[in-house]
């Protein structure tokens, strides 16, 4: 059970935390209002309403209790990946009617959206939020034929690949009664002055989506290294900028059909005669339709930079998956075209309308590894609470009586 999982000093935070939260809903520490445990995991409107109605076990009485805080904690944070799975399937069914429907989705999506950008006002210009909310739409495969439902709607088994196409919101759904990182969601886009943000592909909700792949230490910052617009449509401009920055790097382009899609690169783009890389690098879709594609582990054809070769059988330029004249995605020396095809490297789709494609805009990013620093002071006490998990706990609620 997961109420066994937590040590006596968990329970005890968990404790102190329901106490502050019921003394803010003047409850006389009895229970958790929903405007306070809406404002506690800072999620309002529908969404925030479903998650309070499933903490409190669906029994409409407006009271959050201790033992409901400790087992919905015990499933967000001890729980299984499946647990969390099922917990955040229901959580999308905001209008409680049995099934997810695009209706659901989209006050979930619109409510994490907002909630994102209210966090990042330092980004870039401001989206469009229908535009925005069809991406993250356009990315679940809706389904009109179960008779429950009026509209088309998401099974659980598609959920679960919404999920890993969009590990953003999978992370934010999943992370919503956790402990909040100290670090932001969406990395610090840097860029020149002299570049209109306007022209500038990488906007923040595409940066939150892309870094829903990514860990912690890469959502510090990024750094614009290479722009078509300004530095123009050349694969030696590009290498020269980015030849002194060793991280990774993101690769953007938008086609001459309107599609933006690219690559996560884990390793330098270098000249090499084969593939390279490691299993860390991605394709990734941004519109229509917002999409991550990590390695199947069906081959290793994880990255390419062919620079200066005279054979046909290594063809100049760069690329991800695939395979030589058949990648996943591939951008000519040249820069003017390439090609995109499905690719069992990624599992992904070809990124595009068609799968010729003829960039009009390419961005590089380089992604800032910022690294933590240690905290000893969370390693102390650790020792005695792996013995103190193995001793017979009181349950839930009888602990907490004992300790008021």
């Amino acid at each position: 059970m997961v109420t066994q999982a937590f040590t006596e000093r968990k329970l005890e935070d968990l404790k102190s935390l329901f106490d502050s939260l019921a003394a803010q809903s003047q409850s006389n520490g009895k229970y958790v209002s929903p405007s306070v445990f809406k404002a506690y995991i800072g999620v309002e409107g529908p969404l925030g309403d479903r998650m309070f109605d499933l903490v409190t076990q669906k029994r409409k009485d407006q009271k959050l209790t201790f033992e409901d805080l400790v087992i919905a904690k015990g499933t967000y944070e001890k729980g299984t990946n499946a647990d969390i799975e099922e917990f955040i399937y229901q959580l999308l069914d905001v209008f409680d009617d049995g099934v997810v429907g695009r209706s659901d989705l989209e006050a979930v999506l619109t409510t994490v959206l907002r909630n994102i950008s209210s966090h990042e006002s330092h980004q870039s210009e401001p989206s469009s939020d229908r535009e925005v909310l069809d991406i993250f739409l356009n990315a679940a495969n809706l389904t009109t034929d179960d008779t429950k439902c009026a509209e088309s709607c998401m099974s659980f088994e598609e959920f679960r690949s919404w999920c890993a196409r969009l590990p953003s919101v999978r992370k934010f759904l999943g992370t919503l009664l956790s402990p909040r990182d100290s670090g932001s969601e969406v990395p610090i886009l840097v860029y020149p002055e002299n570049i209109d943000p306007a022209v500038i592909l990488l906007r923040k909700e595409y940066a939150w989506h892309i870094g829903g792949a990514l860990p912690q230490d890469e959502l510090h910052e990024w750094r614009l290294l290479y722009h078509s617009t300004v530095h123009g449509l050349s694969f030696s401009t590009f290498l020269g900028n980015i030849s002194n920055d060793k991280g990774p790097t993101l690769l953007v382009i938008k086609d001459k059909e309107g599609y933006i899609y690219g690559g996560y690169a884990s390793q330098p783009w270098e000249k090499h005669a084969d593939f390279y890389g490691d299993m860390k690098s991605f394709l990734f879709q941004l519109y229509p339709k917002a999409s991550v594609y990590h390695p199947t582990g069906a081959n290793s054809n994880l990255q390419w930079c062919a620079i200066h070769f005279s054979s046909e059988s290594i063809p100049n330029g760069i690329g991800f998956g695939g395979r030589a004249h058949h990648f996943g995605l591939f951008i000519s020396a040249n820069f003017d075209q390439g090609h995109t095809f499905t690719c069992t490297t990624f599992g992904s789709p070809s990124l595009s309308k068609t799968h010729q494609i003829y960039p009009e805009v390419i961005e590089c990013w380089g992604v800032a590894i910022k690294r933590a620093q240690d905290n000893q002071d969370r390693l102390q006490g650790t020792v005695l609470e792996r013995f103190k998990e193995d001793r017979h706990l009181l349950n839930m609620v009888g602990l907490a009586n004992s300790s008021e």
